[in-house]
């Protein structure tokens, strides 16, 4: 079992590009069963998560690409302050490995704004799910989704099924409260894309490298 976590780990990337087969709702049905199992603070279990079947996931992209186009971002959950030191090395490393493989070179900024914009088309998915938590719960529902999110993502891989958690999509949360009737105790966290990889699409020919452990992991005896 060990053995195919590890594989499973390795093989689970940000996918960014998809074929427009969907997935069946048993597939989908089976990630949410797995997701269920994720530990949270008082197993409080905080997560809503709104999936969008195929045609729903086209009407939502049309819709979101036309408010983004109008509106600019208002997350209900602040976003990072700044980026410093390796943080920052580590998302520059990221965003140039992304703009190299599709061809995007320094300085070109109609380029990069279309790759951005590729955040509101999801990619392309053809399924796309909000995660949403209490907002009485704060950092600690929020906390308790990233977990959430980790674990279909994995349940996904297990399935063949590629994914991307989308912070992007929270950045317009009034939006999804709008299209998705949402309370106003709900917080939209994150967005994940997902569906079938299109593993010929140069967004997916590259990885992003991890921290070893003895840069993230301090032994105290």
């Amino acid at each position: 079992m060990s053995e195919a976590l590890s594989e499973l780990l390795e093989a689970r990337h940000s996918c960014r590009a998809y074929l427009t087969r969907p997935v069946s709702r048993g597939i989908i049905d089976h990630m949410l069963r797995m997701s269920q199992r994720t530990a949270s603070w008082c197993n409080a279990q905080p997560w809503q998560v709104h999936v969008l079947s195929a045609p729903a996931t086209e009407r939502a992209r049309s819709a979101l690409l036309e408010h983004v186009g109008k509106h600019p971002p208002n997350p209900d959950l602040p976003f990072p302050e700044s980026y410093q030191g390796r943080y920052l090395e580590r998302r520059r490393e990221c965003g140039w490995q992304l703009y190299n493989a599709v061809g995007v070179e320094r300085g070109d900024r109609a380029g990069a704004d279309r790759q951005r914009i590729e955040n509101f088309r999801f990619f392309g998915a053809p399924h796309v799910a909000l995660v949403t938590s209490d907002r009485a719960l704060g950092i600690y529902g929020a906390i308790d989704c990233g977990a959430f999110v980790s674990m279909f993502m994995l349940a996904g891989q297990s399935l063949g099924i590629a994914s991307i958690a989308q912070a992007a999509l929270a950045s317009h949360s009034e939006f999804w409260r709008a299209h998705l009737g949402l309370c106003e105790n709900r917080a939209v966290v994150c967005g994940i894309s997902f569906g079938y990889e299109d593993c010929q699409h140069p967004a997916n020919s590259f990885r992003t490298a991890r921290a070893t452990v003895d840069e993230s992991a301090t032994w105290i005896e």
